[in-house]
């Protein structure tokens, strides 16, 4: 007889449950306000890019020295009052990377008129890409720009860089094309060396802008968009942003 109302009373409980909080979980899904918990979901209210964080505070970009294509010695200083878009690359690259640069000389020029933009590209093969190989790239690919530096130096701090400072992978397999394997993405960067990025449909920032999808082309065969376009409209609305955010 107590189990019968333990059984009971149980199923009141789960109706209640049901009638009160089903209809409110049902209505954040329809408006698109549920969002996911991860790591680096952040974003500000008076902003329409979000800042991404990690325990609680905004990632800003690691410190660095390297050697451009001139062999100058460039570090994160250089960017300072900069939107800069931030890739990891190598010269000898026979899958994205072309498609990557392509993508980046086309949003070169469409800034070429913008003296506070910029492009670090960080080679993750080193070895081979010296400075010299960097300007013979720069010059086949059509990259003029200044700001836009093909970064080589030490191979530790390189990946170092790309895998905790940025979390973009990058690392040498001889299992894959050309010898190395990375992730194709930019990192866009505001004025005062933050990541920033716009958010997705459920308010989560989506953290980084994938380069390996030509403009124009809606996906790749694995299904990833096109984001290039939404790249141009937000380093946009960052050189528009107000340095003191």
């Amino acid at each position: 007889m107590k189990n019968k109302y333990t059984y009971i009373w149980v199923s009141l409980v789960v109706l209640v449950f049901g009638i009160i909080f089903i209809p409110k979980i049902v209505n954040r899904i329809n408006s698109d306000t549920v969002t996911q918990q991860d790591r680096l979901n952040a974003s500000t209210p008076d902003s329409s890019l979000s800042f991404i964080t990690l325990n609680g505070e905004k990632r800003k970009i690691p410190n660095f020295s390297f050697y451009n294509q001139d062999s100058l010695v460039i570090s994160q200083e250089d960017y300072l009052g900069k939107v800069f878009l931030v890739e990891f690359f190598f010269t000898s690259c026979p899958t994205i990377c072309p498609i990557m640069n392509q993508n980046l000389v086309e949003i070169q020029n469409e800034f070429r008129d913008f003296e506070n933009f910029g492009i670090a590209s960080f080679t993750i093969n080193p070895e081979y890409d010296t400075p010299l190989v960097l300007k013979e790239y720069a010059e086949e690919y059509g990259i003029t720009d200044m700001d836009w530096h093909l970064l080589t130096g030490d191979a530790e701090e390189i990946y170092d860089l790309a895998n905790n400072g940025f979390n973009i992978f990058a690392m040498a397999n001889e299992n894959v094309p050309g010898g190395f394997e990375h992730s194709g993405l930019f990192a866009l960067v505001d004025k005062q060396g933050y990541i920033r990025s716009r958010r997705d449909d459920f308010g989560n920032p989506i953290i980084y802008y994938r380069g390996m999808i030509s403009e124009g082309q809606q996906q790749n065969e694995q299904g990833e968009e096109e984001q290039i376009k939404i790249l141009k409209e937000d380093i946009r609305k960052l050189l528009k942003e107000n340095v003191s955010k």
